[in-house]
């Protein structure tokens, strides 16, 4: 692999048939890539990556007629990189506050990660702006909490990281250190066999070297740790136990070594509408980038399927 040298937001404007631009949304300027025309949907990348984990599908969804839209998280890639935000309801405001910024009523959440995540909050928090969710590697945020309580030898052991992470600002010199070293062992530990490429931990490991990214990204871990020892984090759980009410896609891959699939297993108490769970036997936990073609088909038949009476 090439030398990965710090970055600057521009290096995350790889060039395709999408177009980039940038969008204020709940009070932060967003970068997204954009392509297609038809009914919204979302994708939203998790750690460590960022808008461009979702290339495939922008073009094979854009292509079957649908508008897709790729952000950047705040703190990530191109996208504002406030000192504050990454909590679960900032992230699911962003994320509603971009379907009016470009002009939608509603939209289709498809998440990964950190992605997941906002996609499991805003479609609870703002039900009539979710048209239904797909949800990658990321199980419900209540299902996480469970495991981390009653399984500490297995979820506790395979999530250790979160807590290495809450100590101040040493987490953030590692990922950089080495050019950013540490980034492409997260990818090679967490992902199934043959990820990544080359390229895909090149382009990782460069955008977390841009100024901001290193700390933006590890704060939603600091907040979703902390956050069970305070207020906030007792209403986010509160406000979580409402359920999901539209149709939900849940994809996990069986040897996902971070978020096990025992943990995603048991998601779907938390959806009162149409849930369809799916284990990817041999996939790790990057699925999107893992099996582009096979993600974009069960994206594409799940889009395909009528929604409920009452949408």
């Amino acid at each position: 692999m090439g030398k990965v040298v710090a970055s600057e937001p521009a290096s995350v404007l790889i060039d395709g048939p999408w177009r980039h631009r940038d969008v204020s949304a709940n009070g932060t300027r967003l970068h997204v890539a954009e392509l297609g025309q038809g009914p919204l949907v979302l994708l939203l990348h998790g750690f460590p990556q960022f808008w461009w984990a979702w290339r495939h599908q922008l073009v094979t969804l854009a292509a079957a007629g649908y508008r897709v839209v790729a952000p950047d998280l705040r703190g990530y890639g191109g996208s504002d990189k406030p000192p504050r935000g990454y909590d679960a309801f900032t992230l699911a405001d962003d994320v509603v506050g971009l379907i009016r910024a470009l002009g939608e009523r509603d939209a289709v959440l498809v998440g990964q990660d950190w992605g997941g995540l906002a996609s499991w909050t805003a479609a609870t928090l703002w039900p009539r702006q979710v048209r239904r969710i797909a949800v990658l590697g990321m199980p419900h945020p209540l299902r996480v909490r469970h495991q981390y309580a009653v399984s500490p030898r297995a979820q506790g052991l395979a999530g250790a990281h979160l807590f290495t992470f809450q100590i101040p600002w040493r987490p953030e010199r590692q990922l950089v250190a080495a050019d950013a070293a540490r980034v492409g062992e997260v990818l090679h530990a967490w992902g199934g066999s043959g990820f990544p490429s080359d390229e895909e931990e090149r382009r990782y490991r460069a955008a977390m070297q841009i100024p901001g990214v290193a700390h933006s990204s590890l704060e939603y871990h600091r907040w979703v740790f902390r956050s069970l020892f305070r207020p906030d984090g007792a209403r986010y759980a509160q406000a979580l136990r409402r359920g999901v009410r539209c149709p939900v896609l849940h994809l996990h891959g069986g040897v996902d070594p971070f978020l096990l699939p025992e943990t995603a297993q048991g998601s779907g108490r938390y959806v009162s509408g149409p849930y369809t769970w799916q284990l990817l036997p041999e996939a790790g936990h990057f699925l999107p980038e893992e099996a582009p073609a096979l993600i974009s088909d069960l994206l594409l038949r799940w889009l395909a399927t009528p929604p409920p009476p009452d949408r």
